[in-house]
């Protein structure tokens, strides 16, 4: 334990946006001590070199990652790095006593040839893939208690499984029907620098990009599979939007029951969702924006049928940074922990 007693924490990869996320949040999490800094191109650089806004409260360097000084340090390792890195130092940190929270995609997949068929790389870390549970809250929450390594999902999935959970898992719709149409901010890009990121290429334009290839489509239909009881293929469109923050996924899906009213949903999706502090069931007509969202953990969402094309309609709108990627993580931290799941979290957003 650290001072006071506080749970010692280490972040990898802290000075990306997930990870500046990460630093933000823990910073004020009152069960925890951040004791590691981590990064491979800023290491020897004061945090506050990368982050000036932080330099009254984060006064650490980022270090080296060497897993043996880590898991030295540490109880808790948060890895927010690039997809392929987090599989070659997790089982070292796992075998030392650590609990592991991957940001990445390397262990959101319970079957490895997908991970590889979608983003290369030679794993040789069966045993320890085999292990991870997949974290997302408001459907893994008794899994993840039990969990030593978590395998966080992205933002997409978040934003799209949520929308979708409830109309799988009760049958409500004809799973291959289901079409994601997901919006996204620049941030969920990371950030190093890349053109198509740039203010003059962004800025007043809307574009799909990773049309029917976009490494989150396996991701969703693994989760869509589990909860339909078979295999679900779905078609998934990511589109890039000139704004800093937040998704909203516009998931569409055919009823099987051509009666289903709106209303009907809405009860069931707030059913559902009754013991998910973090997901807020929209009232009817409402549709959610995602600067409701923004700096929050919450995911709203809204519900429409439409009785002309017997298809349902529903939004969910997230903060990628936050409920999409580093909030969730340290939800599914306090879980583990048998800690309150709102400790340390932001519950209201930013707002205009």
């Amino acid at each position: 334990m650290g001072k006071f007693g506080r749970v010692r924490v280490g972040i990898v990869g802290a000075s990306g946006y997930g990870g500046v996320q990460l630093v933000r949040l823990l910073m004020d999490h009152p069960e925890v001590e951040v004791v590691y800094l981590g990064g491979e191109s800023s290491a020897g650089k004061p945090f506050a070199d990368l982050y000036p806004h932080l330099a009254h409260i984060v006064h650490q360097p980022i270090e080296a990652v060497e897993p043996e000084t880590i898991a030295h340090r540490c109880e808790v390792v948060f890895l927010s790095l690039p997809n392929g890195l987090a599989y070659k130092i997790a089982p070292q940190l796992l075998d030392k006593g650590c609990k592991v929270l991957d940001l990445s995609a390397d262990y959101r997949f319970s079957d490895l040839a997908t991970y590889t068929s979608w983003y290369g790389g030679q794993r040789m870390d069966l045993a320890t893939a085999a292990t991870a549970v997949y974290g997302l809250p408001e459907l893994y929450r008794d899994r993840i208690s039990e969990a030593q390594l978590i395998g966080c999902p992205g933002c997409y999935p978040t934003a799209s499984l949520l929308a979708l959970s409830p109309l799988l898992k009760q049958g409500l719709i004809v799973p291959e029907t289901a079409i994601i149409d997901a919006k996204s901010g620049t941030s969920g890009g990371g950030r190093q620098a890349k053109v198509n990121m740039l203010l003059a290429e962004a800025d007043n334009s809307f574009a799909a990009y990773n049309v029917v290839r976009h490494r989150h489509t396996p991701e969703i239909e693994q989760i869509c599979s589990d909860l339909a009881g078979h295999e679900v293929t779905v078609q998934f469109t990511p589109h890039l939007v000139p704004m800093v923050r937040g998704i909203l996924a516009t998931v569409y899906a055919t009823l099987r029951d051509p009666g289903l009213v709106r209303d009907d949903l809405i009860t069931i999706y707030k059913a559902f969702y009754r013991n998910s502090l973090w997901v807020k069931v929209c009232e009817p007509g409402v549709y959610p924006q995602t600067k409701w969202a923004c700096g929050s953990n919450l995911c709203y969402i809204g519900i429409e049928v439409d009785p002309r094309t017997g298809r349902v309609i529903v939004m969910s709108a997230i903060d990628n940074l936050i409920k999409g990627q580093a909030g969730q993580a340290i939800q599914c931290l306090n879980i583990i922990m048998g800690w309150d799941e709102t400790l340390g979290l932001p519950k209201l957003g930013f707002y205009p």
